[in-house]
């Protein structure tokens, strides 16, 4: 009995330790960009990394002082494409998830075994393919160029159909018609506040997915007054090579854009709750 404790709690230790490793291998990039952003152009090559400053503040007002403020047309034009991008591309995943998990239609096998491929295809490889398509009919260089390819997740509409499938009971949706309730109404009134749980989660991920993405407004935009936060702090890490002091802003621009991320987070985790359809359903 002791030695089974014994072999629990060494499990339980390399558990815990390879959590901590985890969670130090995950933040301490996090932590560099902190206290990078807290030194000054002279410091940030000749101090000791973990070494924090007192130039944040001054570091902040130099980035809102690029050309006028551009730092923040750019945080507001990836706030558009990552809240609309990701809200259209929940909306439209809660539907085809459903459509999928409780409607009989011919070519349905089919068409869940095309969306399971599109997950297996890297985004990147699709920039180009999206590019070419969008310059035919003149939409490159525009907001559209990068909210249209967003609003399509394969990803977000297989964990849609998944938990469709599992939270939305076949006996609610037949009392929701026999109530006289029509398709649109049963999936805006009954599904959807079911599913909210795993769209949250779906939304959450299109949205970190969009505000993070780099290759195709890189690809797609020309005018930096539309980059998203990632190509326009790339372009002033490009400066850095000629203008040193950049790489502070661009630190600093890294350190405000993590901000809005951890502020969502926060916002939307209590909505994640456990089992949504609990007493949806009495035996």
């Amino acid at each position: 009995m002791t030695t089974m404790t014994a072999k629990k709690q060494n499990r339980s230790t390399l558990a815990t330790t390879l959590l901590i490793l985890g969670a130090a291998y995950c933040l301490l990039p996090v932590l560099w960009v902190l206290i990078a952003s807290s030194k000054s152009a002279g410091e940030l090559f000749s101090t000791f990394t973990l070494a924090p400053s007192t130039h944040l503040w001054d570091n902040i007002v130099d980035l809102n002082n690029y050309r006028d403020g551009l730092y923040w047309r750019w945080m507001a034009n990836t706030a558009l494409y990552a809240g609309v991008g990701a809200a259209v591309s929940t909306l439209i995943s809660a539907m085809a998830g459903f459509a999928l998990a409780k409607f009989e239609f011919r070519g349905k096998s089919f068409v869940f075994n095309v969306i399971l491929a599109g997950v297996l295809v890297p985004g990147v490889i699709l920039a180009i393919p999206q590019y070419l398509l969008l310059a035919k009919v003149g939409m490159t260089n525009t907001y559209w160029a990068v909210l249209l390819p967003s609003f399509i997740s394969p990803y977000g509409i297989y964990l849609a159909r998944i938990f469709a499938a599992a939270a939305v009971p076949t006996e609610i949706l037949e009392a929701s018609r026999i109530d006289g309730a029509g398709d649109w109404r049963t999936f805006a009134r009954v599904v959807l506040p079911m599913m909210r749980t795993g769209l949250v989660t779906v939304f959450l991920f299109q949205f970190v997915a969009v505000w993070n993405n780099f290759m195709l407004p890189y690809i797609m935009l020309g005018d930096d007054k539309l980059y998203p936060i990632t190509v326009g702090l790339n372009g002033l890490l490009n400066q850095g090579a000629n203008q040193p002091a950049m790489y502070t802003s661009v630190v600093t621009g890294a350190l405000l854009s993590i901000i809005p991320l951890i502020a969502l987070f926060l916002a939307l985790q209590r909505y994640w709750q456990v089992d949504l359809a609990a007493g949806g359903v009495k035996a």
